[in-house]
Parts: C-alpha cells; structure tokens; sequence
C-alpha cells in the first residue's frame, strides 16, 4: 500500500508519501517554499522500559547541517514503529522563509494531524 495524505489547515500545510517496503514503513514527509531532505530518522520496537508487555520504539536520527526536523522525524518514526510493531524510516525537509513561533506551532499541529492520518489510513486500510 502506497498513499499519500496532506494537511488543508490553509497555512503552513504538510503531506506525507508512506510506502510500505514488506512489513516496514517509509515515510518522506515534505513542505514550504523549498521542500528536501533535512533529517532522516529509523526506529525500531522494542518492549518498553516500563511495562514489557507495552510496545515502545528507539530511533536515532541523522539531521543534516542547518536543519531542524530531527525532532519531528524522530517523534513520528518512534510512534509508527511502536503502534505499528514495525521498522519505520522517516525522511522530514520543510521550509518557509521567515517562518515565527505561530507559524512553527501551527507546523507542530499540522504534523500532529498528519500523523494521525498516517495511522488512520494504516489502521483502517482506508483509501479516502
């Protein structure tokens, strides 16, 4: 199953390309003015540290001179790997010029939603 979702907030919108490679999951997730590649981020399953009968996920990132998405690759690829009980590669690069903080808030909820339809489309299978 390949597919593609987008957020259509109306400002600082994102969009994700998932390809399923086997069992793991590829995620390229893009946006801005000049979108690219701007950290990259593998996570795995394990047992979680606390409870192992709970499912967790590690992940290292590699984030490339300059950018920020290594947090929101990492985060989103921990959270795939652990919900989908699978390998997860996540790419991230977005960019608008002069971005501020409401801006940079509103790409965190934008990520946010696309993850949830990442999932929901996943989960469910839908293809809307």
């Amino acid at each position: 199953m390949d597919f593609t979702v987008k957020t259509n907030k109306g400002a600082y919108d994102i969009e994700a390309y998932v390809r399923f490679i086997g069992q793991d999951v590829l995620v390229a997730i893009s946006g801005g003015e000049k979108p690219h590649i701007g950290a990259v981020s593998v996570a795995q399953p394990r047992p979680s540290l606390r409870d192992p009968e709970v499912t967790s996920a590690t992940a290292s990132v590699i984030c490339l001179l300059g950018h920020k998405e290594d947090a929101l690759a990492k985060s989103i690829s921990e959270v795939l790997a652990a919900k989908l009980n699978t390998q997860v590669v996540v790419t991230a690069g977005i960019h608008w010029d002069n971005l501020t903080k409401e801006g940079i808030q509103t790409v965190v909820q934008n990520s946010r939603s696309l993850l949830d339809m990442i999932l929901e489309k996943i989960i469910t299978g839908s293809q809307k």
